[in-house]
């Protein structure tokens, strides 16, 4: 049913249209008379062909002009010449020299072909009256010039003073002005298309006193709404030197508020630009306000807005205009809620209110608006809070979920004997988190000195990078960027709840918390970034790498996916929980890039004892994954690639208990056995050398009797009683050792002494070569493993070796001395046979 209805409307539409089709050589007759002073114009619409002409009693024309007076009939050559010719109908009103012809404004005259239109009301008056113009509902709207009237319908009015014609404004149907007084005389169109079926003006014209100004235009606004107007002349400049005012009125229980969009100031020679309010029982009317200023809201029911100009520098006058929005709404609940927002102990921090989308996005003027007010009156779209000041603001809104905060706080080094032991916390303050708005954006700016790095800690939470493997899906995350005045390198996204301990950088660096959703209002109160100045660092980055050993970790170089800056080292510290053996490896088997300048390099290296360092270029293939059972580094350094190629890596880290097979306990054992095995050979040895050596050296006993003791005569005591075998030794060190000395005076016998390395392993990263020329460095094999430390002797064993001259001198003085009697080596060896 309804579609047959719709189906009826359009073909009577259709119909209607192609009765509106002139046939070729319909005429028209206008009469006018001298009375009504109108004056008629067709003329050819501009840049169109000559394809249809006007004719009047068989002569042909291009444009037809009828003067007050006379009757005229015409036709078309064609039969659609509204595409060919526009029409102006121009009425003289002199209210100069005779009375006006005031009230209602007629469509004048009847019977006019059906072309696109505009109808002029010329009114001459005298600048000491008046000249108001009241229109019928649907009031108008202001519009921008160059915009156009969804109907096509549209009211141009312009004041003339003196010689000078102002233009007041354009405006369509369906708006809040209901009237318009000028001062003097004025010139009123109504444009209208050609199909248009309006057939009154739609206004009327009242005598009224002088107003004092250059117009006054009135707005009723009976119901929530949002309103644009204009200066006279805009975009153009006000008249120099005029007042103009606009006239609100609004219902007592409505709240307005005044926003100023658009504005310039002109260059004055005296006075001073201003705007003036007169609101509702304010005991300061007016109340007069820079341009620049924050203007009146929340206003309580009707007021008055004026725009005073002054005397402009005749050499460069400059432009005043001004382009504004008022808001009327209902009174909202939170209208007299205040928000405390202390920032008074913070220090270089601003804060910042505002819409959605801000400031990239540009609020329509048909979208809902929130207001934030620092006081009743004080209310902006933004606002700005700034440190060291206590706020109370309230909203004008009746959704806050349409509002944002960002923030900003700098944190700066210039003197490293004042800042070095300080530790700042990077968290959001309670008075921001506490305000029913949503923290879309705070920003920390660590600012230092060429000489003084920041280093950035996650103690508990600690951090994750956000990588395709591995995303991050908490309620915030943070942007870190290290910029210099040369580069911009772009470290990487985080969250918390990762491996990422520390993270030490140069240069100045800006850290972005950007939140995602109502969660972290929740997970606020458990932010544990922090930050500290630190000496410079050899790296450009170095992250600090704590792996979980219940999850894989992934890490990537800075700068993803775009390629990681020209010669840029970048090193990785990860640190083994004990009893745990990590699996380190490469996202990919080559770096992927072709250098035009020096090399790009790969360098792993484990802090244990004799570990080599495994280095590959970037024409080498990747390590193999392979398993790291110390603390390790790994250091990726750039070079200069060649267009079109980007250094981008990333690598994994995976940790698993160690395992000890039947294979390690087996060599152990094998070892152990050997190692003792080698010790009982090294006791043995010690002794037959004992045995062999020469006999000790003694110190001579006069007094003792050294014939055989087969002769009793010749000892008072006996073998048991007497000290005859007993010698003061003296080691063979002791008595040559002169001959062992060195140039320096040192002892140094001919001895191999292995001392193990007990200091401790080096924390720096290893160090890349150079990047302009590097030595070969010995690669290790990509699945070679550690070799496991080996238990030693830590004892140092030094063995003294007698020249063969001391042995004969020896020998010779023990055959002099005793003869045939039997040596001292021989006695003892009897002795001990006893």
């Amino acid at each position: 049913m309804a579609a047959g209805r719709a189906l009826a409307a359009l073909l009577a539409v259709l119909l209607l249209a192609s009765g509106q089709r002139l046939q070729p050589g319909a005429s028209f007759t206008i009469s006018l008379r001298t009375v009504d002073n109108i004056t008629v114009m067709i003329t050819l619409r501009p840049g169109v062909s000559r394809s249809c002409e006007i004719r009047v009693k068989n002569v042909i024309r291009s444009e037809l002009k009828i003067k007050p007076g006379e009757n005229i009939t015409f036709s078309f050559t064609c039969s659609n010449p509204e595409k060919y010719f526009i029409m102006e109908i121009q009425k003289n009103i002199d209210c100069m020299s005779g009375p006006c012809p005031f009230g209602d404004v007629h469509l004048y005259p009847p019977g006019l072909p059906r072309l696109n239109r505009t109808f002029i009301w010329d009114v001459k008056a005298s600048t000491k009256a008046g000249l108001e113009l009241k229109f019928s509902t649907p009031w108008l709207r202001q519009i921008k010039p160059g915009e156009m009237c969804p109907d096509s319908i549209s009211y141009n009015i312009n004041s003339c003073i003196d010689m000078a014609t102002v233009n007041i404004g354009t405006f369509c149907r369906n708006g809040s002005v209901s009237r318009i007084k000028l001062l003097g005389g004025g010139i009123m169109s109504l444009y209208l298309p050609w199909d248009s079926p309006l057939t009154t003006a739609g206004f009327n014209i009242t005598n009224r006193a002088s107003i004092k100004r250059l117009c006054i235009i009135e707005s009723i606004l009976n119901e929530e709404s949002s309103i644009t107007l204009m200066s006279p002349n805009y975009p153009l400049g006000f008249p120099e030197d005029e007042l103009m005012t606009w006239k609100f009125v609004i219902p007592s229980n409505m709240r307005a508020s005044v926003l100023f969009h658009n504005y310039s100031l002109s260059n004055c020679e005296r006075k001073e630009e201003r705007v003036e309010y007169y609101l509702p029982g304010s005991l300061s009317n007016p109340e007069v306000f820079k341009l620049s200023d924050s203007q009146p809201a929340n206003i309580a029911g009707s007021f008055n807005l004026s725009l005073q100009g002054c005397d402009q520098d005749a050499q460069n006058p400059g432009i005043l205009h001004l382009l504004f929005q008022v808001i009327v709404q209902h009174p909202q609940v939170d209208e007299n809620v205040t928000h405390l927002v202390d920032l008074s102990k913070e220090r270089n921090m601003t804060v910042t209110i505002h819409f959605e989308g801000w400031p990239s996005h540009l609020l329509l003027m048909s979208e809902p608006v929130c207001l934030i007010c620092k006081d009743r009156r004080t209310c902006d779209r933004v606002l700005t809070l700034v440190s060291g000041t206590v706020y109370k603001i309230s909203f004008l809104c009746k959704d806050l979920s349409r509002l944002r905060i960002t923030a900003e706080k700098s944190i700066s080094c210039v003197d490293f004997r004042w800042c070095q032991k300080k530790i700042y916390s990077l968290s959001v303050p309670k008075a921001i988190t506490q305000l029913p708005i949503q923290l879309h954006k705070f920003i920390w700016r660590l600012l230092a000195s060429d000489l003084i790095n920041t280093e950035i800690t996650s103690p508990s939470l600690k951090l994750q990078q956000h990588v395709p493997e591995q995303r991050c899906n908490t309620s915030y995350s943070y942007s870190i960027v290290s910029a210099s005045p040369e580069t911009e390198l772009n470290i990487g996204i985080f969250c918390p709840g990762g491996s990422i301990e520390k993270i030490q950088m140069r240069n100045n660096i800006t850290i972005s918390l950007k939140t995602f959703g109502k969660g972290f209002l929740n997970e606020s109160n458990h932010q544990d970034l922090k930050m500290s100045f630190v000496p410079h660092i050899k790296d450009e980055c170095t992250f600090t790498v704590s792996p979980n050993p219940k999850a894989k970790v992934y890490l990537q170089t800075p700068s993803s996916p775009y390629g990681l800056t020209p010669y840029v080292s970048i090193s990785w510290h990860v640190i083994m929980p004990s009893k745990q053996v990590a699996r380190l490896g490469f996202s990919k088997d080559r770096m992927g890039i072709s250098c035009e300048t020096g090399r790009a390099y790969v360098n792993i290296k484990e802090e244990a004892s004799g570990a080599e360092e495994t280095v590959r270029r970037e024409d080498e293939l990747l390590p193999k994954p392979r398993n790291m059972y110390h603390n390790f580094w790994v250091n990726i350094s750039n070079c200069k690639p060649v267009d079109k190629t980007e250094l981008t890596l990333q690598f994994w880290v995976a940790l698993a208990d160690r395992q000890i097979d039947l294979g390690v306990i087996i060599a152990v054992v094998a070892g152990t056995g050997i190692l003792v095995a080698i010790g009982l050979t090294v006791c043995c040895v010690k002794k037959k050398k004992k045995k062999n050596q020469n006999p000790m050296v003694g110190v001579y006993n006069a007094n003792v009797n050294t014939q055989m003791p087969g002769k009793e005569g010749l000892f008072t005591k006996g073998r048991k009683k007497n000290e005859s075998h007993v010698y003061a030794v003296i080691d063979d060190a002791m008595v040559y050792g002169h001959l062992l000395k060195e140039s320096n005076g040192s002892i140094s016998p001919e001895v191999d002494v292995y001392r193990p390395f007990d200091g401790p392993i080096g924390s720096l990263p290893p160090s890349p070569p150079p990047f302009s020329f590097r030595k070969d460095i010995k690669h290790s094999p990509n699945t070679e493993e550690p070799s496991p430390l080996t238990d030693t002797d830590h004892d140092t064993y030094t063995f003294a070796h007698q020249k063969s001259e001391q042995l004969e001198d020896n020998n010779d003085t023990n055959e002099k001395n005793n003869g045939d009697t039997p040596s001292l080596e021989n006695k003892e060896q009897d002795v001990s046979v006893e």
